[in-house]
């Protein structure tokens, strides 16, 4: 699970522990843009493993970035959401991937959704 200190020296250095990596970022893009159960995901981030996917998300819940809901219907459904207490995250994604794209833009870079 994350391993997150009792201190930091800088507030970036805590987010980087809580939604770094590679998949974390991409993981929470997904889920706020309405994959928000585990086979959507596995579908729309084609190059992660299960296991991986499963460690990422359950990262994310232990932190409480996420909430799980296991809906019992057969089969069973399991879905995710950003929490309440941390929607705020769903802005800060959104902005960074729109200034991801508009500095691919001005740099000739290609940038895909």
């Amino acid at each position: 699970m994350a391993k997150l200190k009792e201190e930091y020296s800088c507030a970036l250095l805590l987010s980087m522990d809580l939604v770094g990596g590679k998949w974390k970022m991409r993981i929470l893009w997904h889920i706020i843009h309405g994959d928000n159960r585990f086979s959507l995901l596995q579908k729309a981030m084609d190059d992660i493993s299960e296991k991986m996917l499963t460690t990422q998300l359950r990262e994310l819940e232990s932190t409480g970035i996420l909430n799980r809901k296991v809906i019992q219907e057969k089969p069973l459904n399991v879905q995710y959401a950003l929490s309440d207490e941390h929607s705020k995250l769903g802005d800060v994604i959104n902005a960074l991937c729109d200034f991801s794209k508009d500095y691919g833009e001005k740099n000739g870079i290609v940038v895909h959704e």
